[in-house]
């Protein structure tokens, strides 16, 4: 179950958007800016890289985003807490 929510100033996920989360969680809530959520869970690919698996939601105007599985294009850590920068779709 997700026990972090993660604030996000847009209202989709695109590359080169930074997310910011407690270092160790993978399991977590993305809330957009237009007030919709999806959930989000940071996983390892076959070669050992990190990805992303959001969830499907539907936007504040009704649009639906299917779920997607994106790319990490650059993780930093400080101290107990992990920044994310969001790459491609796959």
């Amino acid at each position: 179950m997700s026990i972090y929510v993660i604030e996000v100033p847009d209202s989709h996920l695109r590359p080169g958007l930074w997310l910011e989360l407690p270092a160790g969680t993978d399991d977590f809530l993305v809330q957009f800016s237009a007030d919709t959520e999806s959930r989000a869970r940071l996983l390892l690919d076959d070669t050992g890289r990190p990805v992303l698996r959001m969830g499907g939601y539907m936007t504040a105007t009704g649009a639906v985003v299917d779920e997607a599985v994106w790319t990490v294009s650059e993780s930093i850590r400080d101290g107990d807490r992990v920044r994310l920068r969001i790459g491609h779709t796959l």
